[in-house]
């Protein structure tokens, strides 16, 4: 459904719905000032003839009407006015509520209705609704005591006329408040039409001016020209299309150290196989093939490297469960063990955790990126590390986070440099061996964000050279349960 739609939609019930109520009120309200302005008419003449009625010499009542309220009382087109004077005798007590006897007509229609049960007052005016000669009409009552040299009579005026002008009066205004409603409701759909065709504007600019646009185009779109509540959703794009650009940068960046990574290894390559080729003494040729197959092997780790680097700097993380880092770090630590022991180093396991959260040990992540992570610092701290080297990988947790320690006594790393061993294809700090790739720590601290965590690297134990060796730490937040057991248990 369009914004169009859905407002209309939305704004026409309710205002359908007010302009009802308004206009029924109104229409009531007018209804009650017509009615009282008719019976207002009706009442003059009635108080004419009430006043007009008087005694004669022999006691008796007679009517001397004045010329105007004759005038009042003449029919006109579309207004048609009865009256009818009687006089009740005996005369009725006051006091109750009841319905007049009859009486004798002293002038008018003898067969205008009277009034049903009704508050005899005299001189106070009561208003009724009847038919006469299959007319509608509407009446008015006046009861009037009078009295004259002892003598007592009692008279009732009645003057009614035909309720059809009041009725047309009536459907005259019903018909204006439903033209007038109908005309609201109109303007109002065209307004918000016209509205948000105009709001929509801006939009329509945007969408040309993007589809306008060169695919190679990054540049963020103008939030100062859409209206405010579009203004978030403009920056979520430009959010997504500086991510995007930066992630093609990226892309960018390492497409290019990862080609002038692979040039080197391949020209020494082609250069040990011509070399191979032109050598006649097979014992030479043998050491030629041989220098072959350790650069392959250096390049192969290169490109598995590249690979996984590639994987890990991608946004979307695999999936996740409970990892268990003891079990994790302890094949770790035995999958490594043979090659530190070619280089003659001590690599060690140790579990530096607390006694009250041995438990503690468990994370939600993905246990093939976080085995990868930690087995890189392994890795590095072997490859950096002088033979004799020792290594210890150890555990530690807290109530919010558990540690994965690789902590050696080798050359270490200046505080300066150590946020730049983090960079791909950085080789830093003193004894760095020119054959590595400068990838590992690139690709744990990867795995280690995507996992929630990160690598921070620190001073490790003293060496002999009077300096000391690094000490790198995997830190990642515990999986809910554990983190609640393990806060129980430090208030215990």
């Amino acid at each position: 459904m369009g914004i169009r739609a859905l407002l209309v939609s939305l704004l026409l019930p309710g205002i359908v719905v007010l302009l009802v109520l308004d206009s029924w009120n109104d229409y009531r309200t007018l209804v009650q000032v017509t009615s009282d302005a008719y019976d207002n008419s009706l009442l003059e003449p009635a108080r004419v003839l009430e006043s007009s009625v008087e005694f004669a010499q022999d006691l008796t009542l007679r009517v001397s009407a004045p010329v105007y309220a004759q005038v009042l009382l003449e029919s006109r087109a579309g207004l048609r006015k009865y009256f009818r004077i009687e006089e009740i005798d005996p005369p009725v007590m006051p006091g109750g509520t009841r319905v007049p006897p009859q009486g004798r007509t002293l002038l008018g229609m003898p067969d205008l209705p009277r009034p049903g049960i009704w508050p005899m007052v005299a001189g106070e005016p009561y208003f009724y609704d009847g038919v006469y000669r299959n007319d509608p009409v509407r009446g008015v009552a006046i009861w009037r005591d009078l009295y004259y040299q002892g003598a007592h009579r009692q008279v009732l005026v009645l003057v009614a006329e035909s309720t059809g002008p009041r009725q047309a009066a009536e459907e005259r205004a019903w018909r204006q408040e439903f033209l007038r409603d109908g005309r609201m409701v109109g303007l109002v759909v065209l307004l918000v039409w016209v509205g948000v065709a105009l709001a929509l504007r801006p939009l329509h600019r945007l969408r040309k001016e993007v589809r306008e646009r060169s695919p190679d185009d990054l540049e963020p779109l103008d939030a100062d020209r859409v209206p405010i509540e579009v203004a978030p959703l403009v920056d979520a794009v430009n959010h997504h299309i500086a991510r995007y650009r930066d992630m093609l940068a990226e892309q960018s960046d390492f497409l290019a150290d990862a080609s002038h990574q692979m040039r080197t290894p391949l020209a020494i390559m082609l250069t040990q196989a011509q070399y191979a080729l032109r050598e006649r003494d097979p014992e030479r040729m043998r050491e030629g093939l041989q220098a072959l197959i350790e650069q392959l092997k250096r390049t192969r780790r290169l490109t598995e490297q590249l690979l996984t680097l590639a994987h890990a700097s991608h946004d979307e993380a695999a999936a996740k469960q409970d990892v268990d880092l003891t079990a994790l770090a302890h094949a770790a630590v035995l999958h490594y063990l043979p090659l530190a022991r070619e280089k003659r180093q001590d690599l060690g396991w140790q579990d530096a955790r607390a006694p009250g959260l041995r438990h503690a040990n468990t994370v939600l992540g993905n246990a093939d990126e976080l085995r990868e992570a930690l087995s890189n610092l392994i890795h590095n701290a072997i490859h950096y590390t002088p033979r004799g080297a020792r290594i210890t990988v150890s555990i530690e947790a807290d109530a919010c986070s558990v540690c994965l320690v690789v902590v050696d006594n080798g050359p270490g790393l200046a505080p300066e440099l150590r946020e730049r061993a983090f960079a791909r294809f950085e080789r830093v700090g003193a004894g760095k061996d020119e054959s590595g790739s400068g990838l590992g720590l690139a690709i744990a601290r990867a795995y280690a964000r995507r996992n929630g965590g990160d690598i921070e690297l620190g001073d490790g134990e003293p060496n002999d050279q009077g300096s000391v060796g690094l000490r790198a730490i995997l830190r990642l937040p515990l999986a809910k349960q554990a983190a609640q057991a393990a806060t129980s248990q430090t208030s215990g």
